[in-house]
């Protein structure tokens, strides 16, 4: 989701073509699948098509890649410090570092939930979407987020 959305409000911010946008999992429960059909309804519902996305696994090089790598809740930060070179470890943070109405650490995984789960992960995606693209973070950093 998080990929569509910052990708997609990118986009209309003119900014598509000055940031790279990729999603990766840092566990290899769903690489290579389709997004969770519930998550597609929900975003379809905004405007977000996730019907073309397959997950994939973070992958050495992108902590050099990218500028920003983004994680969505403490295990994926925890797996992404394991992981990092220690050079690259100021790039790690909380997605929801980014918000600006919303006061958490954590985007709750909705898989085990009901609908309302999906619209509030939702929710939090494009507030701290909104966030970082207004934020000017990405201009300092010029490569991208994953």
């Amino acid at each position: 989701m998080a990929e569509v959305v910052l990708l997609q409000k990118a986009i209309q911010q003119g900014l598509g073509d000055l940031i790279q946008i990729e999603s990766a999992a840092t566990h290899d429960f769903n690489a290579g699948e389709l997004v969770d059909i519930r998550a597609q309804k929900h975003a379809i519902r905004r405007d977000y098509d996730l019907s073309k996305f397959r997950a994939r696994l973070v992958q050495s090089d992108d902590f050099e890649r990218f500028d920003l790598i983004l994680a969505m809740e403490e295990s994926n930060l925890l797996a992404l410090r394991m992981r990092c070179p220690p050079k690259y470890t100021s790039k790690l943070h909380y997605l929801t570092e980014f918000c600006q109405s919303q006061a958490l650490q954590d985007v709750p995984d909705p898989f085990y939930g009901e609908a309302h789960d999906f619209e509030f992960v939702l929710d939090l995606v494009e507030d701290a979407s909104d966030g970082l693209l207004g934020s000017g973070v990405w201009r300092q950093q010029n490569k991208g987020a994953s």
